[in-house]
C-alpha cells in the first residue's frame, strides 16, 4: 500500500513529473493550513499554544517524506538521493532566498539599527540551514528574545533540512528488501524515543531554547510521522472501520485545538516533560486516520477549499509573516490588536501568493528559465546576488540612540512583575 492507495479520488499530483507520482491527500493539506494559522495567531499574541502548530508541520513532513522514500525504495529497490535533495532544494530554497534578500533590504531601509545588525548576523546561518544551532550557541532565547531577530522563525526550516539530509540515506540503506518497512518502523520508533529522552534531559533548564530548537530534541515529531508512514502501521490503520477512524479523527482534531488554546508557552505544565511528545503522537495518529479515511466528516472539513488553499500556501505564508510582524509594529501602523493582526496576515497572504506564483511554481514545475543550463545560470546568479546584498548592506553602528527604549522598559517591567509574583 502506498500513499497513492491512501489518497481520495479528488487528489492531484503535487509536482509535474514528481518522483513516484506523488499525490496530495486533501485533508492533510487542510491540516497544514490549520497549523500555519495557529502559528500566525501565536506570533500575533492571540493563541498561547499556537506554536504547537510547528509540531504538526514536523509530523506531516516526517509522514510524507518517509512515505515517498519508502515508495521509491519499494518500486526501484533504491533511492536516488541526489534527485530527492534536488527536489527539496527546488521546493524550499528559492522562496527562502527571495524572502531573505527582501527582508535584509527592508530592514536596511526601515528597521531599527539593532534589528538590522542581528539580521545580518543571522542571515549566513539561515543560508546554510543551521540557524537553530546558531541561536542555541548564542543563547538567543526563543521565548524572550526572538522578537529581536527577523529570521528567528527559520529555526524550524533548519530542523527540517537537517532531517532531510540525515534521514533519506538511512531509509535508502535500511528500507530495502522484504523486511525494509519493519526495519524502518523499529528505527523510527527507537529514534523517536531517544529524542524524547534528550527532550526530558534538556527540558528542565531555566531557558528551554536548547530543548525547543535542538534538532535532536525535536526529531521525535518528524520520526513519529515516519513511524506512521511505514507499512505495518498503515496496515493496522487499514483494519480500523471507517466510522471509527472518522470519530477518533474528529476527537483528535478537537483535542489538538484545545491544547493550542490552553497551553501557555514554556510555562505549560509538562510541555518539556512529555507533553510535546504526546502532542506529536496524537498528530501522527490523526494523520494516519485521515490518510486512511479522507472521505469522512473530519477529512471533508479539513479538505475544504479554504483550509486546503491555506495549506498549499503555508510554506510561503510561514516565511513571510514573521519579518512583516517585526518590521510593522503597532507604533508604525498606528494601531494594534486584532486590527493589526488582520492587516499583517492579509499582507502575508499577498506575499505568499506572489512568492508561489512568481518563484516557487516556476522553479518546481521547471519553467524554461529554471531548467538545464538556464537553471544553473539562474542559480549562480541568485547566489551572487545574495552574497552581494549581504555584503553591501552596511552594518549599523550601535550606540547612543540605537536602543529601543520601549522594549527595554517592557522587559524590565516583566522582570519586576516576575520577581513580585515570586515574593
Amino acid at each position: 500500500m502506498t500513499l497513492r492507495d491512501l489518497a481520495p479520488r479528488s487528489t492531484r499530483p503535487s509536482e509535474k513529473g514528481g518522483a513516484g507520482g506523488r499525490v496530495h491527500v486533501a485533508p492533510l493539506d487542510g491540516l497544514r493550513g490549520v497549523a500555519v494559522v495557529a502559528v500566525l495567531l501565536f506570533h500575533a499574541g492571540h493563541l498561547r499554544g499556537g506554536f504547537l502548530g510547528v509540531d504538526l508541520f514536523f509530523v506531516l513532513s516526517g509522514f510524507l517524506i518517509t512515505g515517498l522514500l519508502l515508495g521509491e525504495c519499494g518500486r526501484h529497490g533504491r533511492i536516488d538521493l541526489v534527485a530527492f535533495w534536488g527536489r527539496r532544494a527546488r521546493r524550499l530554497l528559492p522562496a527562502q532566498l527571495v524572502m531573505g534578500l527582501a527582508t535584509l533590504l527592508l530592514a536596511w531601509a526601515f528597521a531599527p539599527p539593532a534589528l538590522l545588525s542581528f539580521a545580518l548576523d543571522d542571515a549566513r546561518w539561515a543560508a546554510v540551514q543551521m540557524v537553530n544551532w546558531h541561536f542555541v550557541v548564542e543563547q538567543v532565547g526563543y521565548w524572550n528574545a526572538s522578537d529581536t531577530r527577523l529570521f528567528s522563525h527559520l529555526w524550524s526550516i533548519a530542523v527540517e533540512w537537517q532531517f532531510y539530509l540525515v534521514w533519506p540515506p538511512v531509509v535508502a540503506v535500511a528500507g530495502r528488501g522484504p523486511r525494509g518497512q519493519r526495519r524502518m518502523l523499529v528505527l523510527a520508533t527507537a529514534g523517536a524515543l531517544t529524542s524524547l529522552v534528550l527532550m526530558l534531559h534538556f527540558g528542565g533548564a531555566v531557558d528551554t531554547t536548547r530543548a525547543y530548537e535542538g534538532t535532536d530534541t525535536r526529531a521525535f515529531s518528524l520520526l513519529l510521522g515516519a513511524v506512521a508512514a511505514t507499512a505495518p502501521i498503515r496496515g493496522l490503520c487499514a483494519r480500523v472501520p471507517l466510522a471509527v477512524a472518522d470519530a477518533v479523527a474528529a476527537v483528535l482534531v478537537c483535542g489538538l485545538l484545545a491544547s493550542w488554546v490552553l497551553t501557555d508557552g514554556q510555562n505549560a505544565p509538562g510541555l518539556f516533560q512529555g507533553g510535546m511528545f504526546a502532542h506529536s503522537l496524537a498528530a501522527a495518529v490523526l494523520i494516519s486516520l485521515l490518510a486512511r479515511g479522507p472521505e469522512g466528516r473530519a477529512g471533508r472539513v479539513l479538505g475544504a477549499a479554504v483550509p486546503r488553499w491555506l495549506g498549499e500556501n503555508s510554506y510561503s505564508l510561514y516565511l513571510w509573516h514573521w519579518p512583516l510582524y517585526l518590521l510593522l509594529p503597532a507604533a508604525t501602523l498606528g494601531f494594534g490588536g486584532w486590527a493589526r493582526t488582520a492587516v499583517l496576515i492579509g499582507m502575508s497572504l499577498v506575499a505568499a501568493v506572489l512568492s508561489r506564483r512568481l518563484v516557487e511554481d516556476p522553479v518546481r514545475f521547471r519553467t524554461r528559465w529554471a531548467t538545464g543550463g538556464r537553471g544553473l545560470v539562474a542559480l549562480a546568479a541568485a547566489a551572487v546576488v545574495a552574497v552581494g546584498v549581504w555584503a553591501a548592506v552596511p552594518r549599523p553602528r550601535l550606540g547612543v540612540g540605537t536602543v529601543d527604549v520601549d522594549r527595554l522598559m517592557a522587559a524590565e517591567s516583566a522582570v519586576w512583575e516576575a520577581g513580585t509574583s515570586v515574593r
